[in-house]
């Protein structure tokens, strides 16, 4: 082997040489221009020149104002030149002099060789040690050029007037609308504002054009002063207005542009909404569609009711009816006259999946209705599918019953205009064969809901064709409740089309009211010390018997050491303590002084209690339930108050308990449609769940699951807070209140299951030894009866709102990342709350059939988001096993749920194959839950085969 390698030559380096190294640092000196030879530029080429050289303060300033006046040139026109110029001032004037210009100092370059920098402001590199201070500079420059509500015009103008081919005015153009309409620049802007928070040392600072919503309120400004300035025959501004609307819609914050459009535009002049009309006229069906149900959207909140009207009065409608009647005026201007589609989309609103106002006042869907019973064939046409869709057996088996009672609704108000309008088709209508196919297949259905509604549309309708003695009438008592009764009177409603003052002076009179009242409480607040200052002082007077009979008493030993003055500093001492609220709205400027960490801590400690105490004691809480809820829920953990989770839940369940259908609804709404964090919308689904627990009378069982326990600590030291402990440590993180309730919940479920099967492997019963108990010790073990007070109010206050808005959510947005309610943790936190809702009202709820058959179709719908996530599946398993165990009595169940049973035992089978034993403890948690799951649903489907056979053939073929 040696053999093969020969040297070819050997040489020898000289130690006397200087090793280089291998990574050597070359300055590069960047090139400068030439100082020119003149201070004042006459042409922009010259100015240009000028500001490549690093002028001083003098010459920027008149260059600046040169090219600004210079006749003949915009440096606003497309051109290489402006191209120059532009890339000029943004790379090494704005950087340099930014700073200069807005401190209104004079810059005189120092001389320091062949350079010349500024003297306190050092030149800046893209990913030097400025970087952030770069940064900083060119947001306050995209602010300042963005400012304004004439910016957008400006723009298109300059882009349009100039001398320019038409190609490349609308080249130009397009390219400012992908700017804007992509979210181009709140995304760079987002990112920039993000850097300078990580890098530099202010936390929190906050810039307009990196806010989506305070982006969009911009926009929306700019589009309304472009619509106030068009002139009726500039068809090409028109053209790119509407093409700039259409853009806004896409960034995601619709409605704050449809308010800022409807307060500036219609509420305005008139002529104002004339040009939107004519405007929403030009842009794409689909945007205007999305504008119009936006629209549809943020009216109850702006103008209308908020809440669903149940009077007994069947006047009840017309103490809102001037405002109905100014809503209705604003949806027919939008929706206009001679455009067929736009009353096309009214119609799919009224009676689509996902429209018709879900949690909304039957306001908002009185105004929609009374703006297309102008014409004979859209009210017709609204009556016609209403009543299609309220018979058919799918749609009444599992459509969610909030929406359900939105869509009768609907039928109703067109039903009675339908009347006074032809009365013959309604009258030819109650002959037909859908009509008693409705009223059928109401009156056959398990949901006493379903039942319930089609009693009331047979003899609302009834009352207006038929005579007196031929009047349908069921003579049972749900006909004969308040409910029953406004939900007949809803035929007599008839609105009109007004004008829109009352909205415009609506605005002033509910800001003055508001003003008013704030300045009221104020005024309150401030006198309330002076009512207490009769008092000068008290003295004691004390006799020779009460001194000699103090005598003998032995006085306290004097503290070695007081903890009010335990600081060095004198100025650090705190004298002036706060005292603990003791009125709600003392309570809530409490929990608003965010700024104040005495206050802030004061307010949650004594947030629930005071909330509970005050509940049964006039109407403090329910009057403020609202305000405080939204202030508990959106409260920030700003100064690491020790238990603050704990404190600000607890509150939030007092609130619940106080009003619960009032705050079950309230909460529901908010946990989709409140903006949100994933931990606040965590914390309503737990108010949610242990609010209605304590409210069916387990609320002894979960007071300790609430609170947190301190970390047990095995060193005498102190600990980090329980997040970076947890991190640190690797323990894993405390789980939440409605995950301790399913796993104890679970193991109460299937322990009898485990005793049954343990108790068949040890042989057969007639070998066993029976043991009885005597009645005391029977009597001793049997749990008392518990107050279940959740059973009235669980179907409408908690939920039916959480799935008909969660059926709605799916419609609206669909099953992607995007819809934050199939965020996997929340998706499973709310499957886990449904369940414990099912659970705590009791088997013997009225609405339990109906629930059930909602949670049903709402867990079997989740089959596809649980592939891939655990938890999700975990939830769903325990969702399955309440409603087994919840239905004591599984024939009914069997006959009206036959085929969810054995598709449920199909997936079941799947879930308990694929996750094998051995695994992880979450593994074997869920197949043990799977198993138990498939234990119930076998015992109903061996034991009820006969019933089944139907559903067995037609699932198996």
């Amino acid at each position: 082997m040696d053999g093969l390698f020969t040297p070819v030559s050997t040489s020898y380096k000289s130690s006397d040489q200087p090793v280089e190294d291998a990574l050597t640092l070359v300055e590069s000196a960047k090139s400068k221009a030439p100082k020119p030879s003149f201070q004042f530029a006459s042409t922009p080429t010259e100015a240009l020149g000028l500001l490549r050289s690093e002028p001083d303060h003098d010459t920027l300033v008149s260059t600046l104002q040169f090219l600004a006046n210079y006749p003949g040139f915009s440096i606003q026109s497309p051109s290489p030149l402006a191209s120059q110029l532009v890339h000029v001032l943004v790379s090494e004037i704005v950087p340099n002099y930014w700073d200069v210009l807005q401190a209104g100092k004079k810059y005189r370059p120092a001389k320091q060789g062949s350079s010349s920098r500024l003297s306190e402001f050092e030149l800046q590199s893209v990913g030097g040690p400025n970087f952030e201070e770069l940064l900083r500079i060119y947001l306050l420059l995209l602010q300042a050029l963005l400012e304004g509500p004439q910016t957008v015009e400006i723009i298109w103008r300059s882009i349009y007037e100039a001398s320019d081919p038409p190609s490349k005015q609308k080249t130009v153009w397009n390219e400012f609308l992908s700017l804007v309409g992509s979210g181009k620049i709140i995304g760079i802007a987002a990112e920039a504002e993000d850097i300078i928070n990580e890098l530099g040392k202010k936390v929190g600072e906050k810039y307009w054009v990196a806010d989506g919503g305070l982006f969009s309120h911009w926009l929306a400004r700019n589009l309304t002063f472009w619509i106030k300035i068009l002139s009726a025959d500039s068809e090409t501004a028109s053209k790119h207005c509407g093409e700039l609307l259409s853009k806004t819609f896409r960034l995601g914050y619709t409605e704050n542009i449809v308010k800022e459009l409807l307060t500036s535009l219609p509420l305005d002049k008139q002529e104002y909404s004339t040009r939107l009309t004519g405007l929403l006229n030009v842009i794409p069906t689909f945007e205007y569609r999305k504008f119009l149900y936006t629209v549809l959207k943020v009216a109850p909140g702006l103008y209308l009711s908020a809440s669903v009207t149940t009077e007994d009065d069947s006047q009840w409608w017309q103490s809102d009816t001037t405002t109905v009647s100014s809503v209705a005026s604003l949806i027919s201007q939008i929706v206009g006259d001679n455009v067929p589609h736009h009353k096309e989309h009214l119609v799919s609103w009224l009676t689509g999946s996902s429209g018709a106002g879900l949690g909304d006042g039957i306001a908002i869907r009185r105004a929609v209705v009374v703006v297309l019973s102008r014409e004979k064939t859209d009210i017709k046409t609204v009556l016609d599918k209403s009543l299609q869709q309220f018979g058919d057996q799918l749609y009444i088996k599992h459509t969610p019953t909030l929406q359900q009672d939105v869509h009768a609704q609907v039928l109703l108000l067109a039903a009675g205009y339908v009347h006074r309008i032809a009365p013959l088709h309604l009258s030819m209508m109650m002959r037909s064969g859908a009509y008693l196919n409705a009223v059928s297949n109401r009156l056959a259905a398990s949901s006493p809901r379903a039942r319930f509604l089609g009693m009331v549309i047979g003899e609302a309708l009834s009352r207006l064709v038929d005579k007196e003695d031929k009047r349908m009438d069921f003579q049972v008592d749900e006909m004969s409740t308040a409910e029953a009764r406004w939900f007949k009177s809803l035929v007599n409603v008839s609105d009109t089309i007004g004008s829109l003052d009352p909205l415009k002076s609506g605005r002033a009179a509910n800001l003055a009211n508001h003003t008013k009242l704030r300045s009221s409480k104020a005024a309150t607040k401030s006198q309330a010390p002076s009512a207490g200052s009769k008092i000068i002082s008290i003295e004691e007077i004390e006799t020779d018997e009460e001194e000699s009979d103090d005598d003998d008493l032995t006085p306290y030993a004097k503290p070695d050491s007081d903890a009010e003055d335990s600081d060095e500093d004198p100025t650090l001492i705190t004298r002036n303590k706060h005292t603990s609220p003791v009125y709600i709205r003392d309570l809530i400027s409490y929990l608003r002084d965010t700024e104040n960490y005495d206050r802030q801590r004061l307010g949650l400690e004594t947030a629930a209690p005071l909330i509970r105490r005050k509940t049964t004691f006039g109407t403090e809480v329910t009057d403020h339930a609202e305000e405080l809820a939204t202030l508990l829920v959106g409260l920030q953990d700003k100064y690491e108050i020790e238990n603050f989770q704990d404190m600000r839940l607890q509150g939030m369940i007092a609130i619940l308990i106080a009003s619960p259908l009032k705050m079950g609804q309230w909460f529901s709404k908010t946990f989709f449609d409140g903006d949100f964090s994933i931990s606040q919308r965590a914390s309503v689904l737990t108010t949610l769940g242990l609010g209605a627990r304590e409210l069916g009378g387990f609320g002894a069982e979960d007071s300790t699951l609430a609170i947190t326990k301190p970390l047990p600590s095995s060193f005498p030291s102190k600990t980090l807070p329980s997040s970076l402990h947890n991190y640190y440590s690797g323990t894993k993180p405390k789980e939440t209140a409605v995950d301790a309730l399913s796993t104890q919940l679970q193991n109460t479920m299937i322990a009898p299951l485990a005793t049954e099967l343990a108790d068949k492997l040890t042989g057969p019963s007639i070998l066993k030894i029976r043991t009885f108990s005597s009645r005391m010790a029977v009597e001793q073990k049997r749990k008392k009866p518990i107050a279940n007070s959740l059973a009235k109010v669980v179907s409408d206050g908690f939920f039916f709102p959480l799935t008909g808005r969660f059926f709605m959510h799916l419609k609206a947005y669909g099953s992607s990342h995007h819809n934050v309610a199939f965020q996997p943790y929340l998706l499973a936190l709310l499957i886990k709350t449904l369940s414990l809702l099912l659970h705590a009202s009791g088997p013997s709820t009225m609405s339990l059939p109906q629930m059930t058959s909602e949670f049903w179709d709402l867990l079997l719908s989740l089959r596809t988001q649980s592939i891939g996530d655990i938890t999700v599946i975990e939830a769903l398993l325990f969702g399955f096993m309440t409603i087994l165990e919840i239905n004591e009595d599984k024939r009914p169940v069997v006959e009206a749920h036959g085929r969810q049973m054995l598709e449920t035992q199909e997936w079941v089978e799947g879930v308990f194959g694929r996750v094998g034993g051995g695994g992880s403890e979450e593994d074997e948690r869920v197949r043990m839950l799977a198993a138990g799951v498939l234990v119930r649903v076998r015992e109903c489907v061996e034991k009820y085969q006969a019933l089944l056979m139907g559903d067995l053939a037609s699932f198996q073929g």
